[in-house]
């Protein structure tokens, strides 16, 4: 690749992050140019812009180096991780497994001494990350925000409670996916090159990952709980409608659980979610509107980072190579602040003669500094997409969310410092 193109990559990156952090600013011109209110708006959605500006580098590299390098680039990207993040949203949201979740959370709740609204929040914030490592984090993602749509972000609290929220959902999901050997996009990067399995995963991370998840929803619940109202029946997440069959939610089951199991295999799972578009039109009246929208948003957000991201190596990698042990780690948490985490690491995995403190130390920067930003993981889309209807003009500040996310990444950092 031409250093000059790389040098535009870098810019156009750049100007992406820009992009990312005027979104709210860009969106508020709607007001002010109505003839134009609907450019505008698109250009305002965080999900647009990193899909936009691959496109932008998409010419660029066509200009200097004509269409057939172009599309060579754009070819040899690897977008399996967006495609199983759409797919897993929509199954992840379909209405049998949403009503199945929330039924266990709600049962679950009601065991315990506190307010029924309450604990739900916490046991969204804390339970559901965790099974993040079994189902995968943009399941747990979509499981969660869903939960907490209806429950926190879609009622009269004060806004500063909802970043507090959504910056500990992003933490939680980001290290809560470290229990296994797979459920974590950082770790995917690492676990094969570096020979991690399962039970490494939770001896190594997990238990501390599981320890900063529950300090951290437990914290912002007791700060919030009394601001967290009930809700009625009709103001549920699931439409009233007609029960659902103890069949139909396990089939639904049993699409989520192959699909997870072939996360790694597009053309397997992408086949499983065609024959569940069809399983769901033909019990349509079990259904409620899949949610299509939102996950191809994710989807074009995640395929914009892939492609923007897959000539930064030429930068990122000196920089990994020049930290030692512990400016690693927190050097691995800022980096990810502008950069996937799962990009990261696997800068990381090809340097050779990282030693084993260090190796666990950039993954745990990694996932650490996985709810700074919305970039910086890549479910955070996913949540954002489904919570973002909840904050002032349907959009999150970033530097807002920056400022939230840092009571929980600190729990976090010392979780993975000092236990």
């Amino acid at each position: 690749m031409p250093h000059s193109i790389e040098v535009s990559a870098l810019v156009i990156f750049c100007l992406a992050l820009v992009h990312t952090f005027a979104g709210k600013l860009i969106d508020s011109l709607a007001v002010r140019h109505p003839r134009h209110a609907g450019l505008f708006h698109f250009l305002g959605e965080v999900e647009v812009v990193f899909g936009l500006w691959a496109a932008i580098l998409y010419f660029v590299i066509w200009a200097v180096s004509g269409s057939g390098a172009s599309v060579s680039y754009v070819e040899s990207r690897e977008f399996t991780e967006p495609l199983f993040v759409f797919v897993i949203m929509v199954v992840a949201a379909s209405r049998p497994i949403l009503e199945l979740v929330t039924q266990i959370v709600l049962r679950i709740s009601a065991f315990l001494p506190f307010r029924t609204e309450v604990v739900s929040v916490w046991l969204s914030l804390s339970a559901v990350p965790l099974l993040g490592s079994l189902i995968t984090e943009p399941a747990a993602m979509t499981l969660a925000a869903l939960l907490l749509r209806d429950r926190l972000f879609t009622t009269p609290i004060e806004e500063k409670w909802k970043y507090g929220a959504l910056a500990v959902l992003f933490v939680n999901v980001s290290i809560g996916g470290t229990l296994t050997a797979y459920a974590a996009p950082p770790v995917l990067m690492v676990a094969s090159a570096w020979g991690w399995d399962t039970a490494f995963m939770a001896s190594t991370f997990g238990w501390k990952a599981a320890l900063a998840v529950l300090a951290n929803a437990t914290i912002l619940v007791a700060v919030i709980g009394r601001h967290v109202q009930a809700r009625s029946e009709d103001q549920a997440g699931v439409a009233p409608q007609v029960n659902i069959p103890f069949g139909v939610t396990l089939v639904h089951i049993g699409f989520l659980i192959a699909i997870v199991l072939n996360a790694h295999h597009a053309v397997v799972f992408i086949g499983a979610f065609l024959f569940f578009l069809g399983f769901t039109q033909a019990y349509e009246r079990y259904q409620s509107p899949l949610l299509l929208r939102e996950s191809l948003l994710v989807a074009f957000f995640l395929g914009g980072l892939v492609v923007l991201g897959g000539i930064q190596q030429w930068w990122l990698q000196p920089i990994v190579r020049a930290m030692d042990d512990h400016t690693l780690y927190f050097g691995a948490t800022g980096l990810t602040a502008i950069m996937d985490n799962a990009a990261i690491t696997y800068l990381g995995s090809l340097i050779e003669g990282l030693s084993p403190e260090a190796k666990y130390l950039l993954v745990a920067g990694a996932v650490t500094g996985g709810g700074l930003t919305v970039i910086a993981n890549a479910p955070n889309p996913a949540g954002l997409a489904i919570v973002r209807k909840g904050f002032s003009d349907d959009a999150v500040g970033p530097l807002w969310l920056l400022v939230a996310a840092i009571p929980p990444t600190s729990i976090a950092c010392l979780a993975f410092l000092l236990l």
